[in-house]
């Protein structure tokens, strides 16, 4: 698997993990279309691996929503209707807003740090950025809200959600517009304030705005 691992001292991810990150992109990025199978062998001869790791990483999408399993016929690509995408908007407004009152009572300076550092690289100039790296970036910010909630129950109910949710942005590729990026910096605010109510309305704030520019272009 030599285009997707690197020598260096920093600790290297476990293989399925890898695995499912570029399946999850493949995914996203529309390499592997809505509806297609994906076969366990030619996944292993075009990513370099084993079979293992790639029965692992479909079984990881299969749980995130990107693929369906079908008894004794294996996993094909899901598709996102407008239907699906309204569901998940709903669970969005339903979790976004508690992780932010969370993490406003939790706040740690660490988590703010690097949430302002994201803002910094891509509102220099987001069109310089891949859609790739700008949904990646967009996946890690809202990640940092609900680490820093501490709860660890929402934590693992929301982390799929959000990475799910990349397939609507990349859809409407509002990521290249800096004004996608602006309202983060008041949920910055709200949360590095020590203010769980403001930080739960801007967060719902946020998801509303995503939510009507979703049904404006669908």
């Amino acid at each position: 698997m030599s285009r997707m691992s690197g020598a260096g001292a920093a600790p290297q991810p476990p293989l399925r993990s890898v695995v499912a990150a570029e399946l999850r992109r493949l995914i996203l990025d529309g390499t592997f279309a809505p509806g297609e199978r994906l076969i366990e062998d030619r996944l292993a001869d075009m990513l370099g691996v084993s079979r293992n790791p790639i029965r692992e990483a479909i079984r990881v999408l299969e749980s995130e929503g990107f693929l369906d399993p079908a008894a004794r016929r294996g996993s094909f690509v899901a598709s996102l209707s407008p239907a699906k995408a309204a569901d998940l908007f709903d669970v969005r407004l339903a979790l976004e807003p508690l992780g932010a009152r969370l993490a406003a009572g939790a706040r740690s300076p660490a988590h703010l740090d690097r949430m302002r550092n994201i803002l910094e690289q891509v509102q220099a100039d987001p069109p310089r950025h891949s859609l790739d790296e700008l949904s990646d970036l967009h996946t890690e910010l809202h990640t940092l809200v609900f680490e820093m909630s501490g709860n660890t129950y929402l934590t693992a109910i929301a982390l799929p959600m959000i990475k799910r949710g990349q397939w609507v942005l990349r859809q409407q590729a509002p990521l290249q517009q800096p004004d996608a990026w602006s309202q983060h910096h008041d949920l910055i605010h709200a949360i590095e304030a020590g203010e769980p109510d403001l930080a739960e309305a801007v967060a719902k704030h946020h998801v509303l705005v995503a939510r009507f520019h979703s049904a404006a272009v669908s």
